[in-house]
């Protein structure tokens, strides 16, 4: 019998052995490790850099598809979410941009100043939260209409070329504070007239109508860019009929008609309050400056905690039924229903 065992745990091992699939590149939550190949500035101020991204041994990378996003894990812990704008049918390299920011929580002086070329970092994804549905392959609309705020053109460019690959009718609106402040200019160039590039220093500040000229029913409207612009064209386009709308902000959505509440933190017994104008998660950084976040918008769910007392109300687009049942809120942009909520961090 010990004979047969050790025969039949060999066994089982090299089966293992040579079914393996490598874990690195793993469908669900995959989780890999790729090499900064190649840096590149974007914008004339100098604040934007692309990297290109590729394995070390050269091996395709998994798909993505226009709107998809890598979430970095930065060399001092910090992960941070990126939207992929390369090109789709490059299997052999993902490009990201990044804007430094200096005011935002470090993570893009970091790819700034801590990525030279040859820099190995882990990375997960892609993941797809501001899918792109094309006319007549997904969508009922007839045409698209692009709104792209300074480095809100980076899930954007992949969209343009799939469309214009396609023969899809679109246009586009690029706008930032000057042209120094604007990346991948010359790549948009090369879509000729179809991008209009409107600058505040030229134009003044956009309204509804600069940012969507000739907006009609039929039209999918696919914009990224800071929330102020964002809200302009959600308040046109609600007036108009039959029209698609698809966003994505690289900043947390504005907090409507909060109340205040009360944090217990179970393992001390301190009690925070979070006032009606700021999220929880500001609220437990000031104390717990070492809480893991990342998106602040409620889809990464870097920031999930442990819910043990009070009733979440919850604004996420991540958590499953089950999660919620089981007690499980994302605290950057989720709520209370009552006056306190005690939380396992």
């Amino acid at each position: 019998m010990r004979v047969l065992d050790a025969v039949a745990s060999a066994r089982l091992r090299w089966t293992t052995l040579v079914n393996r699939r490598d874990p690195r590149l793993e469908v669900n939550d995959r989780r890999f490790a790729l090499v900064v190949t190649e840096r590149r500035i974007e914008a004339r101020d100098q604040d934007v850099v692309s990297l290109r991204l590729a394995a070390a041994d050269g091996r395709a990378l998994p798909p993505w598809r226009p709107g998809a996003h890598l979430d970095l894990e930065l060399p001092s812990g910090l992960l941070r979410q990126y939207s992929l704008c390369g090109d789709p049918a490059d299997t052999r390299a993902y490009r990201v941009a990044v804007r430094r920011i200096p005011e935002g929580g470090g993570g893009s002086v970091e790819v700034h100043d801590a990525l030279p070329v040859g820099s190995p970092l882990v990375v997960r994804g892609p993941r797809n939260a501001f899918p792109f549905a094309v006319p007549g392959y997904g969508s009922p609309a007839t045409r698209i209409h692009f709104v792209a705020g300074g480095i809100g053109i980076t899930p954007i460019l992949p969209m343009i070329g799939l469309a214009h690959r396609l023969g899809v009718e679109w246009t586009m609106v690029y706008t930032g504070r000057n042209r120094d402040t604007l990346p991948f200019l010359d790549e948009i160039a090369g879509f000729g007239d179809r991008a209009v590039v409107r600058t505040d220093d030229e134009h003044g500040l956009p309204d509804a109508t600069a940012l969507l000229p000739g907006i009609g029913p039929g039209t999918a409207v696919y914009c990224c860019g800071p929330v102020p612009m964002i809200a302009v064209i959600t308040r046109a386009v609600s007036e108009i009929p039959s029209i698609e709308m698809h966003s994505e902000r690289f900043s947390p959505p504005p907090i409507v008609n909060g109340t205040p509440f009360e944090i217990r933190f179970a393992s001390t017994g301190d009690v925070v309050e979070v006032g009606a104008d700021r999220t929880a998660l500001d609220t437990i950084l000031e104390s717990r400056p070492d809480h893991p976040y990342s998106c602040r918008q409620g889809f990464c769910r870097t920031c999930k905690v442990q819910v043990l007392a009070g009733e979440p109300d919850h604004h996420d687009s991540a958590l499953t039924a089950a999660e919620r049942e089981a007690g499980q809120m994302l605290v950057c942009v989720s709520r209370a229903e009552g006056g306190r909520l005690v939380l396992d961090l």
